[in-house]
């Protein structure tokens, strides 16, 4: 285990590998090796102290995967703050809550994302910056936000621009942040990511250094991750995917970074060829639009070799899909949740090919797992599906000013997941949904999972989700939300026909609703709730 904070982990880094290139964006034509990068996050983590922000401060970021973000990322680490990653489809309501929630004192914001104007909602939840002086901002809805933070050449009324903050810095001592970075402990809360709030108001998510450096350490270390590679990220870095096991988990390997700052499938392929990465990350979706890429074929892949696919379940297709076509033989899978760091398990780069397609892999080191019964708690036998809850290094210190909600999950010392899942006899977890996902048809347990799963191998279908919808004469029945390739002729029948070939006839869907597209989260993953109300709206369920 490694006892040791973010900040000392970057110089240790920075030291060992000081030529090796840090950071790396194709777009911009920005190549910074690691003596370069210590050198900026130093720089950032004295404007920070100069703009007052103390050691436990929350602060918070609002942009897509810009350079500066992962400046921030390792500055703030340095000081000991605590960055508040703000998801980037935020509007008005849900920043209000984030910046009310989370006792921020700052927040760093780009112009927009999409079609979002992040200047014109954080004016309508702070009307006050209009007429205020950067860095005197007085809010009574928010007393403890004190400085909005540009991060950009542009100026805003009542912001700092980043350009300020370094300037700032200038009067701030090497030897100072020297010592505020030594004053800081390992188990100090460190981050703080807000959970998607499907079942109530978004929680804060308080992770320690030792969580997620441990993690993201022993993420890399499953992949093979060394000073050699170069990793792809198009995840986003708001969320544990981008920030922990991505750029966290380069740095402590002394691996490149390359980021791509907005999804875009023709740019990672582009990413990859020029910079030779040898590592991708994504979820499913982003590596399905990366294999039906029109000018797939023409990029040079062969210096791939691992990555992580997770986010939501691997389908069987496209994970061969990726291991033959992208040439990453040694591609694993992760499963977990920002609860808990947020990897679980993962499966291993020498792993059977049926054991990676198939399962979640097995836990991490010094992780506990085991399925349990979800009504009575009782340890289940291999093969029997349950909940799979967890406890290790790896789980949050609780919900910031949640303590009710932190007990729920995490009272007994284990922290229950709420996702349906079985171990087999060589310890391999495999993932069924939700527990909220099941579907109840007569009697029977469906899981959605299995008939995705089977769905995939109908050659003509590109994705596919499915869930429950209610049913007076069973209680729930199956229904298919299906996205086709390009076979506008295949009708209803057509899929309840192949189901019926290959499945057991209660696990057929009784519904199938053709899509263009699926409702998503900004991190990749299918909304299935949203899938509900569609198909009780479609079919006229009550």
């Amino acid at each position: 285990m490694i006892s040791k904070t973010i900040g000392e982990i970057l110089d240790e880094t920075a030291s060992k590998y000081p030529e090796n290139d840090a950071l790396v964006y194709v777009d911009r034509d920005l190549r910074w090796s690691y003596a370069e990068f210590k050198y900026r996050c130093d720089q950032l983590a004295r404007g920070l102290m100069a703009l007052g922000i103390k050691r436990g401060d929350h602060i918070a970021v609002w942009a897509y995967n810009i350079p500066e973000w992962v400046l921030l990322q390792f500055a703030s680490a340095k000081i000991g703050a605590i960055l508040v990653t703000v998801n980037t489809y935020y509007k008005s309501h849900e920043l209000g809550y984030l910046l009310k929630q989370s006792d921020a004192t700052t927040l760093f914001m780009i112009d927009g994302f999409k079609d979002v104007d992040y200047v014109k909602i954080v004016n309508s939840v702070l009307p006050e910056l209009a007429g205020s002086k950067p860095g005197k901002l007085h809010s009574e809805k928010l007393p403890y936000i004190k400085n909005i933070v540009f991060l950009g050449d542009q100026r805003y009324q009542g912001m700092h621009t980043l350009q300020d903050i370094l300037k700032l810095g200038e009067s701030v001592l090497e030897d100072d942040l020297k010592k505020r970075q030594q004053s800081l402990d390992p188990q100090d809360v460190i981050n703080m990511q807000y959970t998607s709030g499907t079942t109530g108001f978004p929680k804060g998510v308080m992770l320690t250094h030792y969580n997620i450096v441990n993690n993201a350490y022993y993420v890399g270390e499953t992949m093979g991750m060394m000073e050699t590679d170069r990793l792809c990220i198009p995840v986003p870095f708001f969320h544990c995917f981008g920030c922990v096991m991505s750029t966290l988990n380069c740095v402590i390997h002394g691996s490149t970074m390359v980021p791509i700052e907005i999804f875009d499938a023709g740019k990672i392929l582009q990413a990859v060829e020029k910079e030779n990465c040898t590592a991708l990350q994504g979820v499913p979706t982003m590596f399905i639009a990366e294999l039906q890429h029109p000018d797939f074929d023409s990029f040079d892949l062969t210096s791939l070799r691992t990555g992580i696919m997770a986010g939501s379940a691997c389908p069987v297709e496209v994970m061969i899909n990726v291991m033959n076509k992208m040439n990453m033989r040694e591609i694993t899978i992760c499963y977990g949740l920002t609860e808990a760091s947020p990897v679980i398990t993962q499966t291993c780069r020498n792993d059977p090919v049926g054991k990676r397609v198939e399962t979640v892999g097995k836990a991490l080191p010094n992780i506990d797992v085991k399925i349990v019964d979800p009504s009575t708690g009782a340890d289940l036998p291999p093969n029997e599906p349950g909940e799979l809850i967890s406890r290790g290094f790896n789980i949050m210190k609780g919900y910031f000013k949640m303590p009710r909600e932190t007990e729920e999950v995490m009272g007994d010392g284990w922290l229950h997941t709420k996702d349906l899942a079985t171990m087999d006899e060589e310890g391999y977890f495999s993932i069924l949904g939700r527990i909220d996902d099941m579907i109840l048809r007569g009697g029977e347990n469906v899981y959605p999972r299995e008939i995705e799963e089977f769905l995939y191998t109908h050659k003509e279908i590109k994705d596919v989700s499915v869930v429950g919808v209610p049913s007076a004469k069973y209680g729930e029945e199956v229904c298919a939300f299906v996205q086709l390739r390009n076979s506008p002729d295949i009708a209803e029948i057509d899929i309840q026909n192949f189901c019926r070939e290959g499945i057991s006839r209660y696990k057929v869907p009784k519904y199938v609703i053709f899509v263009d597209d699926f409702p998503m989260t900004a991190s990749g993953k299918i909304r299935k709730v949203e899938l509900r109300d569609i198909a009780q709206d479609k079919l006229k369920i009550k």
